[in-house]
């Protein structure tokens, strides 16, 4: 797992931050992003996968998080 980073880039749009990497990608879609529920399976737009345990609500962001990455871009 590795800790990730969740922020809107300066167009406006949800990506995704690897430190580790010095990698910021673009998230093209969230499992869960309602006020309710929040995280699950991340997909950025280089086609890698990351999976955040959900929380009860959404959070504010910017937000650091721990993350599993499913699918290698």
């Amino acid at each position: 797992m590795a800790n990730v980073m969740i922020q809107y880039n300066e167009l406006g749009k949800l990506s995704l931050y690897l430190a580790k990497k010095d990698l910021e990608e673009e998230i093209t879609h969230f499992e869960f992003d309602d006020d309710d529920k929040w995280g699950g399976e991340v997909h950025l737009a280089g086609g890698a996968i990351y999976y955040i345990d959900p929380m009860d609500e959404k959070p504010r962001l910017p937000i650091t998080v721990r993350a599993k990455r499913l699918q290698a871009a």
